[in-house]
């Protein structure tokens, strides 16, 4: 129903933001990941997701596309509800929840409430495949989103110079949760070159 909504973060929470556009306040369910790129004061465009419910409506924001995609994955499995999800999505970058899937990584999920060894189990199962093809399309340049451009781009050319993927993948995730999606490639590319070859 809503793709995303651009506005004036006029309250910020952990868990919640209040986003006013048009004279409406939206209040938003959000991760910390979310909460940490969002900027109290500041106009900012927030991807989103209706929950319809029996008895409520909720809407859950995003600050890009990639971690709205990760967590519609997560919901799709049997025993993950949003709050669990955003739990998930909480304790780890939307990247290294989507590594810890295809490499069958069960302990990155352990510290996680709600998600037992069964969950996990069932969430790499159901999803290995789904996280494997999403990064295909975004080496592919198949995302539209100019920000997973630059980071693929820059992912790309950080390999070709011979470094290897799992570091680069640390690496560009730490710089863009700093800076910000919006970095340019260069600048993304020259600033993980000074990590990786201190």
């Amino acid at each position: 129903m809503f793709e995303y909504i651009l506005g004036k973060v006029v309250s910020k929470q952990p868990t919640h933001v209040v986003l006013e556009a048009g004279g409406i306040g939206y209040l938003l369910n959000i991760t910390l990941n979310s909460f940490d790129r969002i900027q109290d004061g500041e106009n900012q465009k927030i991807f989103t997701w209706l929950q319809v419910q029996e008895d409520a409506h909720r809407l859950w924001g995003f600050c890009d596309i990639a971690e709205r995609e990760v967590f519609l994955h997560l919901i799709s499995v049997s025993g993950i509800g949003p709050n669990t999800a955003r739990l998930i999505l909480s304790g780890m970058t939307p990247g290294e929840c989507r590594q810890a899937i295809i490499t069958d990584n069960e302990l990155a999920f352990k510290q996680v409430k709600g998600v037992g060894p069964k969950t996990a189990r069932r969430l790499m199962v159901e999803l290995k495949d789904k996280m494997m093809k999403a990064d295909m399309d975004t080496t592919e340049g198949g995302m539209t989103d100019l920000s997973h451009q630059s980071i693929a781009e820059a992912q790309s050319a950080l390999v070709t110079l011979g470094f290897v993927k799992s570091k680069v993948d640390k690496v560009i995730s730490q710089i863009v949760r700093e800076e910000g999606r919006d970095i340019p490639t260069e600048s993304l590319i020259r600033l993980a070159l000074r990590v990786l070859s201190a």
